[in-house]
């Protein structure tokens, strides 16, 4: 995902296609990073961050940007007709106030302040659609090792450890298309990974062959999937569209979770702070791969 200094993307973007833009650094708050919200818009707000090039395409520079040669992401026309994209750059208490849905499609690996700002996000009422894939399969015009190129591995380790969760990866396993069935949709996976549950309490359920978890995490809910080939930006299979728009439903509908409520509206910052049940051992979620099989 291409990145450049926040105040000349602003200042270019603003007259090119009136948006604002994300930051290398320093960390950003949502109003920092996002678009306005139109306040008499009737789709709901949808946060929206990962290294898959979702809202801003495969761009490789602000030129591209401008200029409306950046390949776009299939993904973003199709969420945009159901929700208001309001894109990330940072899980802050501050980025995450006012959200009540998040989609992290191949997330960069989470600082510690970050999984505590996400865990209590969730377990306040937020509601969690997370892409994690242990190897990526997808086409990239940028080069292994490209900070633009989307992450290869997952490195979520600490937070999917915090929630009960370990992901593996079988290098053995057949390297074409698989459709596994999940809520009576085919479910297009590539290389993907599985999940076993840890701990004595697990939060989390595990379905179609483990390939997804389901979990009810205090007040909100999580639904993490250990594949994002259907997010492919290259010749996506047929089935990625229907797929996505089943898992958004199963994610964000107002029943998903056994206590979360889309009908409770956004997640105040106040609730996000007074969540310190896990504040204080923020340094145990460190990132680290050892939770995943490292791929060969």
């Amino acid at each position: 995902m291409f990145r450049c200094p926040l105040a000349s993307l602003r200042s270019r973007l603003a007259l090119a296609v009136g948006a604002a833009a994300l930051a290398l650094s320093p960390p950003l708050a949502a109003s920092d990073v996002a678009p306005e919200v139109d306040s008499t818009s009737a789709l709901p707000s949808l946060g929206l961050m990962g290294t898959i090039p979702i809202y801003w395409g495969e761009s490789n520079g602000l030129a591209e940007l401008l200029a409306g040669e950046a390949e776009l992401h299939w993904a973003r026309a199709s969420l945009e007709r159901d929700y208001h994209l309001v894109p990330l750059d940072y899980l802050s208490p501050e980025a995450l106030a006012g959200q009540h849905l998040l989609l992290l499609a191949q997330p960069r690996g989470l600082t510690p302040e970050e999984n505590v700002a996400l865990d209590n996000w969730v377990r306040a009422g937020g509601h969690l659609l997370l892409f994690a894939d242990p190897l990526m399969t997808g086409e990239s015009r940028f080069a292994l090792g490209d900070r633009r190129r989307p992450q290869d591995t997952a490195l979520l380790s600490p937070i999917l450890a915090h929630w009960g969760l370990e992901l593996q990866f079988d290098p053995s396993q057949d390297a074409n298309w698989q459709m596994r069935e999940f809520a009576g949709r085919a479910l297009p996976t590539r290389l993907s990974g599985a999940f076993s549950t840890v701990g004595d309490m697990p939060s989390c359920t595990l379905l179609a062959s483990d390939l997804v978890a389901q979990c009810g995490l205090g007040s909100g809910f999580a639904l993490i999937v250990a594949d994002a080939a259907l997010l492919d930006l290259v010749d996506p299979v047929p089935q990625s569209g229907p797929a996505l728009a089943m898992l958004l439903e199963r994610a964000f509908a107002d029943n998903a979770g056994q206590n979360g409520s889309r009908g409770g509206g956004a997640v105040s910052s106040d609730n996000i702070a007074q969540n310190q049940e896990y504040a204080n051992n923020s340094g145990g979620l460190v990132n680290a791969s050892e939770g995943i099989n490292s791929p060969p």
